[in-house]
């Protein structure tokens, strides 16, 4: 490692005195950041670290963090309306993020989900000493740190390695840029890089990459920044995603040199236009940008950057999750019903075959009592008889209606004088 003073020196010959790893004044926010008091330090022997950036302007050193950490101050991180960071503190940490990646995790050819644990928890705890993230920071600054480690990578493949497989003297050391890389693991990672097996891979990767056609030109700031730009320059005006779409491939003068790109934001300039005189209505995902680009891939939101889901921004409806014991008493109370209703059935099942023995146990009383009267009753006619059974008497004992086989039933008929207006009736009590 190289200590703080000379890493300082560098950066000022690198850059006319000009510390480098800052950030420019283009790339500034017009928002002032927030600071807050930290309670806690990381000692500065652990704090100095390199950069390097795709115009591969060498090494550089982030001193203004470092010295801040030092003071126990800590830059705020702001966030806009869809969790995403803006502003001068966020730039100013991804690029902390950036370092620790290049310079803390190993340069190894395996993936994030490999790398141990620790290393990870050393990236986070640099990240939230020199920065107050927010709460559920430490996701996304890990899931960022991963990113730029792959992308770090990439770099030293297509730069350092592959336009140099035929020199084999060059690959020898690590690049003067990266000489924090131990030159084991650059051994290592150059035989990974020059395998059959990686050459086909990237030349997959290869021709993937050739098909997009329409590439962004934005900076750290990302569509977030962009977005938080256009607000502040765009007051009062609704910033949808066609705009970042079509403002996110402009030049710094307003221009699109790909006339793809620029057939492409003509397009949206028609259809906004339409859509302002009523001519076309959006709705949902099927807004500007979705008419000009043509349908969303599953689970992306192009024009906004990476994390942003279709439900996110198009607001449709989250689906309900429930907890184990909601589910489990969710199955319990709907085999309670389906019991309930086998139970029910049940019931009246046996409620008619109860209703239709007590019918032929009835039709049987009165043919039987029929034949009785038969007996007594000289000439009976049982066509004559309209047989009226009242109710059992609520004491079957007592003296007025019992008997020795205490079933009493009492008749009530009609006979010839009813013929004449005359009504009759007689009681019959049997034994």
């Amino acid at each position: 490692m190289v200590s703080q003073d000379q890493s300082k020196q560098f950066g000022s010959k690198r850059n006319g005195g000009e510390e480098l790893g800052m950030v420019t004044p283009q790339e500034k926010s017009s928002k002032k950041m927030k600071f807050v008091s930290s309670a806690e330090t990381e000692p500065s022997s652990t704090t100095t670290i390199f950069d390097d950036s795709k115009s591969g302007r060498g090494m550089s050193t982030m001193p203004r963090v470092v010295k801040r950490k030092i003071q126990k101050i800590k830059p705020v991180v702001e966030y806009n309306k869809r969790g995403k960071g803006i502003g001068q503190a966020h730039i100013e940490m991804q690029s902390y993020i950036g370092v620790l990646a290049r310079s803390r995790v190993p340069l190894v050819d395996k993936k994030w989900a490999e790398i141990p644990k620790d290393i990870k928890e050393q990236i986070w705890e640099a990240v939230d000493m020199a920065f107050v993230v927010g709460q559920g920071g430490k996701n996304s600054v890990l899931t960022s740190a991963a990113k730029k480690w792959k992308d770090f990578k990439s770099t030293l493949t297509r730069h350092y390695i592959l336009p140099y497989i035929n020199d084999r003297e060059r690959l020898s050391q690590p690049p003067e840029t990266y000489k924090f890389i131990e030159k084991a693991q650059w051994d290592a990672f150059v035989a990974s890089r020059l395998s059959k097996e990686f050459q086909s891979v990237h030349s997959q990767h290869a021709e993937i990459r050739e098909k997009l056609e329409y590439n962004h030109r934005l900076s750290r700031k990302g569509y977030a920044g962009l977005e938080d730009e256009l607000e502040e320059t765009m007051p009062g005006v609704e910033i949808d995603r066609s705009t970042l779409w079509k403002r996110a491939r402009q030049d710094k003068h307003g221009n699109i040199p790909d006339p793809k790109v620029a057939e492409k934001a003509k397009l949206i300039d028609d259809l906004q236009k339409q859509v302002s005189e009523g001519k076309v209505s959006v709705s949902g995902s099927n807004d500007v940008l979705t008419m000009a680009l043509g349908p969303e891939h599953p689970g992306r939101v192009r024009g906004l950057g990476a994390g942003i889901s279709p439900r996110q921004y198009f607001n449709l409806p989250k689906p309900q999750r429930m907890s184990f014991d909601d589910r489990l008493k969710d199955s319990l109370r709907v085999l309670l019903q389906e019991e309930t209703k086998k139970m029910e059935a049940k019931a009246r099942e046996e409620a008619l075959r109860m209703e239709a023995r007590t019918k032929q146990l009835v039709e049987a009383e009165r043919e039987h009592l029929l034949s009785q009267l038969s007996q007594f009753i000289p000439n009976f006619d049982p066509s004559l008889l309209k047989p009226k059974i009242s109710q059992s008497p609520k004491n079957p004992m007592s003296d007025k209606a019992s008997c020795s086989g205490g079933d009493v039933r009492s008749l009530q008929f009609e006979d010839d004088t009813a013929k004449n207006g005359e009504h009759h009736e007689e009681k019959v009590t049997y034994i």
